[in-house]
């Protein structure tokens, strides 16, 4: 059993209330705008951690980073991006993607079971029947936004299952 802690739009504001939801999980996925290369380090001090660069990052996080990433933890594929949307309205450049994990679900290196993303602030966790994935989105663990709390997901892969999913609000900072 693997344990996930996930967090997005941080934009250079890491709340050290994160460490201590955190302190459990085995890896931190971060889904964009990390906003400096200082919370970026800070997490990979504290964990294992998986990010990719968000639309508002720029210079060494940018560089350091690639747009999306596909990895496997256990038997679950995953694709962590900054902009992917959500079912029913997803990034155009990820719907060939999408369509070869449809149209190849036996296929292991066309099939995705999990899209985390984050970009929008709203904290979203979501069931795709056309695609067959589990969508999700931490919503923004940073100060910067509208949302009246902060957010983050935790969560743990076991095998193929995705289980005990935890929705952690923070008040904001």
């Amino acid at each position: 059993m693997t344990r996930i802690g996930v967090l997005s739009d941080t934009h250079g504001y890491l709340d050290k209330r994160v460490f201590e939801h955190f302190k459990e999980v085995d890896e931190i996925w971060h889904a964009g705008d990390i906003g400096s290369m200082e919370v970026l380090q800070a997490l990979r001090e504290f964990k294992p951690t998986r990010a990719v660069y968000g639309n508002m990052d720029s210079g060494d996080v940018r560089y350091s980073l690639e747009e999306f990433y596909r990895f496997k933890v256990e038997e679950v594929n995953v694709l962590l991006g900054h902009i992917i949307g959500h079912p029913g309205r997803y990034n155009p450049v990820l719907r060939n993607m999408f369509e070869g994990t449809r149209m190849f679900p036996d296929d292991p290196k066309m099939r995705i079971d999990l899209v985390v993303c984050g970009h929008s602030h709203i904290l979203k966790v979501q069931y795709d029947p056309l695609y067959h994935f589990l969508t999700m989105n931490p919503g923004a663990a940073g100060k910067q936004g509208w949302q009246p709390c902060q957010t983050l997901l935790r969560f743990t892969i076991d095998g193929s299952k995705i289980d005990n999913l935890e929705v952690i609000e923070l008040e904001r900072a």
